[in-house]
């Protein structure tokens, strides 16, 4: 695994296991987050490759692209685990939700998440306690 790598999927665990206790995670769960974590790292489809080069210069400088797409894979996560909690809650009254209907939901909530960071990130440039944020849940 490269450097890139180890360094997005730390920051990623350490922002995620702020909010939920990632080492009690059930194995299930473990292999979900694995599994969602490799597919953002891998980013096939460039979503975030391009709107990292597309975010301005004083945005880039924050913060090292790898602690930054950590960040976005833990606010994926988190997204997708909130939303998963209320649809297999609505699943137990309504058994009506497709598959083809969780995929696009997941992917529009990871395309949410994205732009959620991008949000903060930019944000962060004028906001010196939102920058201060980032640094102490990347901590």
């Amino acid at each position: 695994m490269s450097d890139y790598q180890d360094i997005a999927r730390a920051v990623a665990l350490k922002v995620a296991s702020k909010v939920m206790p990632m080492d009690q995670l059930p194995e299930n769960l473990k292999g979900a987050y694995e599994d969602l974590a490799a597919q953002l790292l891998a980013d096939e489809q460039q979503g975030f490759a391009n709107t990292w080069n597309a975010l301005p210069a004083s945005a880039q400088k924050l913060m090292p692209q790898a602690e930054f797409h950590g960040f976005f894979i833990a606010q994926s996560w988190l997204k997708l685990s909130m939303a998963g909690q209320q649809l297999a809650e609505l699943a137990e009254t309504d058994n009506a939700i497709a598959e083809k209907e969780y995929q696009g939901i997941f992917a529009q909530l990871i395309d949410d998440a994205l732009k959620e960071s991008i949000k903060k990130l930019k944000k962060a440039r004028t906001d010196r306690s939102m920058l201060n944020s980032f640094k102490q849940v990347m901590a």
